[in-house]
């Protein structure tokens, strides 16, 4: 049998053309530039410990027991949806039913793609602040949708959105705003102000809106976050995401949520069915449990994020970075040209660092439309354990000289 190429017969591309721009992921390019210089990792953000020993005691004893380790019932097991439907009325006075307005998905990826396939049709256009999540942008070319980025920029150090521009981008054929606050790769927490804003823009032009909310416990210092769904005319058109990942460091059992009207749910659910149908069994259940850890967890691991935040942000500051101090997630956004070596071009400089100074990081024009706009900015992880961090800011201290 004669080997695949890269066409059919007829010529035509084997891959999807709605996937062409896509291609591999700039995480996977990195981290095989860390694996093979030898490089620390701060590119990629996922934890280097794993998180609350409960937490994973929970998911063997579920395995042991026999729960999960055959399909769970589709929408998620009892158990969780509930502490999920606990987790956001404790938190926020959202009041959700569990069993017709939670659902669970493989990650909050997954919760994405289900979200926009369910909600979006060809021609539909959707509005994303730019830099965006590298997903968020192959959902929606499956979908069949157009992408309408508005650019959040730097200011008074932090990114900021003009909320005149994001009026402006919405025509008759926008179908849905999607948000992320805590934001990605930023840092930006958005405001009340910000948000009531976005909400009586939503409500006015009767849209839909998807909030990815994945980094709702790592905020820090006056920041605060604030679901769009409590704004009033929000619930009924908000599909607000969660995951599990980012708040107890186990990144690898994807187990993620979305909360929103029954129709809604229903919509989603119709295509999340057919992506994975239900995955993560007995992690569902130790996930239930950690949902429902004391206060004083998420106030220790945000803590703890928080010192490091401050232990790297000064350390690339003082290797010659302009630093975006984050507000929120555990990313830090930074802008090179200071740094006088060469230009503004991050994925130069991120493709050299690794043998420049032993430290791999993520150039932030790969999530930007416009590239130009993203081109100086470069984002480090800061996840890691304080020694592997300490070890990264001596190592570029190099850069200053």
């Amino acid at each position: 049998m004669a080997a695949m190429t890269s066409t059919s017969g007829s010529g035509r591309p084997l891959l999807n053309r709605r996937l062409a721009e896509f291609g591999t992921t700039i995480f996977a390019e990195m981290s095989a530039l860390a694996v093979s210089t030898g490089a620390i990792n701060l590119g990629q953000g996922f934890p280097d410990t794993d998180g609350p020993e409960a937490v994973r005691e929970a998911a063997v004893r579920a395995l042991r027991d026999g729960r999960g380790n055959q399909y769970p019932p589709g929408p998620g097991v009892p158990e969780l949806r509930t502490a999920i439907a606990e987790h956001q009325l404790a938190r926020y006075a959202l009041s959700y039913d569990p069993d017709r307005e939670v659902l669970v998905t493989a990650g909050a990826t997954e919760a994405i793609a289900a979200s926009l396939l369910a909600l979006v049709e060809p021609g539909d256009e959707v509005i994303a602040l730019e830099p965006y999540y590298d997903s968020y942008a192959a959902s929606i070319a499956l979908a069949g949708g157009t992408r309408v980025p508005v650019t959040l920029r730097p200011g008074d150090g932090r990114f900021r959105l003009d909320l005149d521009e994001l009026r402006d981008a919405v025509t008759d054929r926008t179908r849905l705003i999607l948000l992320n606050t805590p934001h990605n790769p930023t840092g930006t927490v958005l405001t009340r102000a910000e948000l009531t804003e976005i909400a009586n823009l939503a409500v006015e032009r009767n849209l839909l809106v998807v909030t990815d909310e994945v980094y709702e416990h790592l905020v820090f210092d006056d920041a605060e976050h604030i679901p769009l769904a409590t704004f009033p005319g929000m619930r009924e058109r908000t599909v607000t995401i969660g995951s599990a990942g980012k708040t107890f460091s186990f990144t690898g059992w994807k187990v993620g949520w979305v909360t929103a009207s029954p129709e809604l749910v229903s919509a989603v659910r119709s295509a999340k069915q057919f992506l994975t149908y239900v995955s993560s069994g007995p992690f569902q259940y130790a996930v239930a449990e950690a949902l429902a850890l004391p206060d004083s967890y998420f106030d220790d691991f945000r803590a703890d994020l928080r010192a490091k935040r401050d232990l790297l942000s000064e350390g690339l500051t003082a290797a010659g970075f302009d630093v975006y101090r984050p507000a929120g997630t555990y990313f830090i956004t930074t802008d090179i040209t200071p740094l006088g070596l060469g230009g503004n071009d991050g994925f130069a400089f991120c493709r050299a660092l690794p043998e420049r100074a032993g430290v791999v990081a993520i150039p932030n024009a790969v999530f930007y439309d416009h590239r130009d706009a993203g081109a100086p900015f470069v984002r480090f992880a800061f996840c890691k354990k304080t020694a592997v961090l300490e070890e990264a800011v001596t190592r570029l201290k190099s850069l200053a000289g």
